[in-house]
């Protein structure tokens, strides 16, 4: 593991995105840390866990503490999956390839986000554990339908829907940092924006090496290749993925479809009743409509809908393993990480990741003893105690 990240002075996550931030240009590392507009949800979905309190069991022995859960069939060494989180690659040259791998040594799944740099072939066949495919319509049905077949061929063992992105959020820090411009091919464009990049020269040596902005691999449209990066805003715009669109998807896709993006038991129940085998409560960790509920307090509402129908797993705000068992707490099968494993990610590559799962790991371990819980599985509400303005069902 990286000196860096295995540092005795790395011991969370925030320690993790410091190192980040001092790696990586301002402009790639607000992409990963910001949110949309005023950022109100990004900063809610943190919160929240700090509402939740533990009730502890005093005066009991734990002697094996099994953290360790099954998700659609998959047998999970943490019960944290790690997230799609699009543009990987700028943050470290190995990317998705990268954090599959890291994760696969850890024992659990990684969802690669369509927005991805590297063949989604070459991410599968990095990784030792399950990998699933999140889905965008970007180019279309037929750029759909190829990378569909690709990934069931690879051995891509589900599929992942996210249904809140009509249009892209608006992420205010992206503008002002230069995201479109570092992006684009405009030299000239650049010009502004070359102090900062001058000043990450480890960054900027591995990036130039990595030859520079990749194209999406694995949204080939026929006749034109493999799209730009750069196309990503308004290819979203034509892409909303409706419940139809979840029709036709279940006749090319053979395994089962998980629907993330959701906040409320009534799209749940459509879910469900479209086919869904798990949901995600999602509100994109606070990247889209800014001013929604943080996912933490919109999931009971999810788990009471769905009746244990199907599996519901969350994402949003998860920072620490006292996090994770919150969430299980209140209803989740497991959680999905985002940001606190890119934040590895973007410190240190694999390394950086293999950290942050690491931490993890030891984080919910130790928080099941210091609950007097034996197992992820025995968590229920009792645990916890929830503020009277939830409404908790």
């Amino acid at each position: 593991m990286s000196p860096a990240v295995n540092s005795p002075h790395v011991v969370n996550i925030e320690d993790l995105r410091r190192i980040a931030q001092q790696r990586v240009p301002k402009a790639v590392f607000d992409y990963l840390d910001g949110g949309a507009e005023a950022e109100l949800t990004l900063l809610e979905n943190c919160r929240a866990f700090r509402e939740v309190i533990f009730r502890p069991r005093s005066a009991i022995a734990i002697g094996e503490c099994t953290v360790s859960t099954r998700v659609l069939g998959h047998e999970l060494s943490i019960p944290a999956m790690l997230a799609p989180v699009g543009y990987s690659r700028l943050m470290h040259p190995g990317g998705e390839v990268a954090a599959a791998r890291a994760a696969g040594e850890a024992g659990t799944g990684y969802i690669l986000s369509t927005i991805s740099g590297h063949k989604l072939e070459d991410v599968k066949a990095g990784s030792k554990g399950p990998v699933w495919y999140q889905l965008y319509l970007l180019g279309g049905r037929e750029a759909a339908e190829g990378a569909l077949d690709r990934a069931r061929r690879a051995g891509f063992s589900a599929l992942v829907i996210t249904v809140d992105t009509p249009v892209a959020g608006f992420r205010e820090r992206d503008p002002r940092n230069g995201m479109t411009e570092l992006l684009g091919t405009s030299v000239f464009a650049k010009i502004p924006y070359l102090p900062d990049l001058l000043a990450h020269p480890g960054w900027l040596a591995s990036f130039l090496f990595d030859g520079g902005v990749p194209r999406l691999e694995n949204v080939v449209t026929p006749g034109k290749g493999a799209m730009e990066l750069v196309d990503i805003a308004a290819a979203l715009a034509d892409a909303v993925v409706t419940w139809e669109d979840l029709r036709w998807i279940r006749e090319v896709w053979p395994g089962p479809i998980v629907v993330k993006g959701l906040l409320t038991g009534d799209d749940a129940r459509r879910a469900v009743d479209e086919g869904a085998a798990a949901v995600v409560v999602s509100n994109h960790g606070g990247r889209q409509l800014d001013s929604v509920s943080a996912t933490l307090r919109a999931l009971p509402e999810v788990v009471a809908a769905v009746n244990g129908q199907v599996e519901v797993l969350m994402d949003g705000g998860v920072r620490r393993g006292s996090d994770i068992v919150k969430a299980l707490c209140l209803g989740a099968r497991a959680v999905l990480i985002g940001r606190a494993y890119a934040y590895g990610l973007a410190a240190a590559g694999q390394a950086g990741v293999a950290r942050a799962l690491q931490i993890l790991r030891i984080d919910v371990e130790r928080t099941l003893r210091l609950l007097g819980c034996p197992s992820v599985a025995a968590l229920d509400r009792s645990y916890i105690g929830v503020p009277r303005s939830w409404c908790v069902p």
